[in-house]
């Protein structure tokens, strides 16, 4: 067995929707550096040369006292972005986002293929996307049906055709039975699908040219890859059962780890696997984003101090910006309620806290009513973590601890799936 290396060190990518962002931690998961670059992401923006460069302008800008002892990377990206490849591994086509919902032009063809309540029926899932392509003049010449993440990997480790079961869990690919499902396996372009890993699992070692340009290790392996999301729950270290993350950013996103596996189309959930658990959630249109919209980040700092969070709020709002909701309630023509609006401020703030913290509450009593493993501790992601009243008012509504998590970048997250692949790597030699 191998030596295990406190020096020993691993990268993390992330590819969000506004940057590309890099993350190194040792074997304690100490984080040593992070860095990253933005995009200026427009119409016919050219994505696949913005990746492809942001991976190099990343692995560049590491430290060489890091690079030089980097044992393993792995790649998040958001989910559901899909591509169409050629033999060769370049895209015949601009990659379909994460968010493009032009699948809803084929939903009878999802309705005939898919299984009903499965969570691939939806006009953004990666079947649906796949689909929309088989529909077009270029998909005669595709080889190879990819996610972001995996052709991110192709780009260090050189191998097609190769992705992992969270970002295969929108494309059909069955979690609990590692296949995927006869009903896909016998359509006509299913050998265009990947071949599909575990999360973290040791691919190859770092490309010789990737390796020597970079003075990165030559022995240096590359993993497969997560979901940005999932990523950012990685970075939590949340392990049991009962322990979840809520991320309160523009929009309020629940993820809690669960002994047992839920899924309701109706209601917005579904569950990716994790190790001997699952990952079960789902997220709201409500958010930070409705708050930013009526208070400036200084406001919302001074307001929040003035407010006692141990009184209930007498407003029953349900903060939305526009009509429309997913999760706890699915309904695309849910109202926004935002009124009456009282002419003291903090008790307008005070009424959409409150409103936000009911949602996040209903969540995981949704989750639990489902089938879930009942929350019993919840880290918080995003920039609404730093909001110490708005803490103890869900913590007081939840009846359970309510804590910052201690870190919640998906980069970081990342790292940990790196080390985590390596571990195993070394842990079979």
């Amino acid at each position: 067995m191998a030596k295990r290396d406190p020096d020993h060190y691993f990268l993390g990518l992330d590819f969000g929707t506004s940057g590309a962002r890099g993350a190194v931690i040792d074997a304690k998961g100490d984080l040593l550096w992070q860095g990253g670059v933005s995009y200026n992401a427009g119409p016919e923006f050219d994505w696949i040369n913005t990746w492809r460069q942001a991976v190099f302008d990343v692995l560049g800008a590491i430290p060489t006292v890091y690079k030089s002892r980097l044992q393993a990377i792995a790649i998040d990206g958001t989910s559901a972005t899909v591509m169409l490849l050629d033999a060769g591994g370049e895209p015949l086509d601009a990659p379909i986002l994460y968010n493009d919902d032009r699948g809803k032009t084929v939903q009878d063809l999802l309705a005939q293929l898919a299984p009903g309540n499965h969570g691939v029926h939806s006009a953004t899932s990666s079947l649906a996307k796949l689909l929309w392509w088989s529909q077009r003049p270029e998909f005669s010449y595709a080889r190879y049906f990819c996610h972001q993440a995996d052709w991110l990997g192709f780009l260090l480790h050189g191998s097609l055709g190769i992705s992992d079961y969270h970002n295969a869990l929108k494309l059909g690919y069955d979690v609990e039975r590692f296949t995927y499902p006869p009903w896909l396996q016998d359509q006509p372009w299913f050998n265009l699908l990947p071949q599909i890993t575990a999360p973290g699992t040791i691919i190859k070692p770092l490309l010789s040219d990737i390796a020597e340009k970079f003075q990165l290790p030559p022995n240096c392996w590359v993993c497969s890859g997560t979901t940005d999301s999932i990523a950012a729950f990685l970075a939590s270290g949340v392990s049991q059962p009962g322990e979840a993350v809520t991320s309160l950013g523009s929009t309020l996103v629940l993820k809690l780890l669960s002994e047992t596996p839920v899924t309701d189309v109706a209601s917005g959930v579904y569950s990716h696997r994790l190790g001997n658990f699952w990952l079960t959630g789902g997220a709201s249109n409500a958010g930070g984003a409705v708050l930013k919209q009526f208070f400036s980040p200084e406001e919302l700092t001074r307001l929040s101090q003035a407010i006692d969070p141990h009184q209930p709020s007498p407003l029953d709002y349900y903060p939305l910006l526009t009509p429309g909701e997913r999760f706890p309630i699915n309904d695309p023509h849910h109202q926004p309620r935002l009124t009456p609006r009282p002419q003291d401020d903090r008790d307008f703030l005070h009424g959409l806290l409150a409103g936000l913290s009911r949602i996040e509450a209903l969540g995981y009593q949704t989750l639990q009513q489902l089938g879930a493993t009942p929350v019993k501790r919840i880290l918080t992601a995003g920039g609404g973590a730093k909001n110490l009243t708005w803490q103890t008012m869900r913590e007081r509504l939840m009846g359970v601890p309510v804590t910052p998590s201690p870190q919640s970048e998906a980069a970081y997250g990342a790292a940990r799936l790196a080390h985590q692949g390596f571990q195993q790597q070394i842990g079979t030699t």
